[in-house]
């Protein structure tokens, strides 16, 4: 049995862009939506694909499985039986203390979200808290991989979200749009 550990942060500021070691470029999409499980399709530059299945949350584990699969059978997948819409982002790789952060700077319909994840070997292993990370959001369902699509996190900014975070969404997304000025 897989058990996947993960917390979920805000990215405040660009800093963590210099310590990146690589990208990858996602687009996944989810075959359930809500309830007891997700089951998605996600395709990785290059030409690989996966087929992951993950339990509800259970605190920040839950139980996961991922397999990979053909990648033109995930394109079709992704075109004629994936919920829309798709979720597009580029993985950025960057490695702090002991530990290796994910971050996920989302584009197309959920554009302006920048999300660092970091699996852990247990729910209460330290880790050192880089100066771009910003509020916790793992225990908030607006953030969960299979919600991103239904766009809550966006429905609710600025002001719920400025209140309950400290105005690090209301950060993370002015400074990734005044990147995209003329256009993204």
């Amino acid at each position: 049995m897989a058990t996947e550990i993960e917390r979920k942060f805000f990215v405040i500021n660009k800093d963590w862009e210099t310590q990146a070691s690589r990208s990858d470029r996602l687009t996944q999409g989810y075959l359930t939506q809500g309830g007891e499980r997700s089951v998605r399709v996600r395709t990785k530059a290059g030409g690989k694909a996966f087929l992951n299945i993950k339990s509800s949350v259970n605190g920040i584990s839950r139980l996961e499985y991922e397999y990979e699969i053909p990648h033109e059978e995930a394109l079709e997948i992704l075109d004629n039986i994936a919920l829309k819409p798709l979720v597009d982002k580029v993985r950025y790789i960057v490695e702090a203390g002991e530990h290796t952060w994910e971050i996920d700077v989302f584009s197309g319909e959920n554009q302006g979200l920048i999300i660092a994840e970091i699996e852990l070997g247990s729910e209460d292993e330290q880790f050192e808290k880089p100066e771009w990370l910003g509020a916790e959001v793992s225990g908030d369902p607006n953030f969960y991989n299979m919600n991103i699509p239904n766009q809550e996190w966006r429905k609710t900014y600025p002001e719920e979200l400025l209140l309950k975070y400290g105005g690090t969404v209301h950060e993370t997304i002015k400074y990734e749009l005044e990147d995209c000025i003329d256009g993204c």
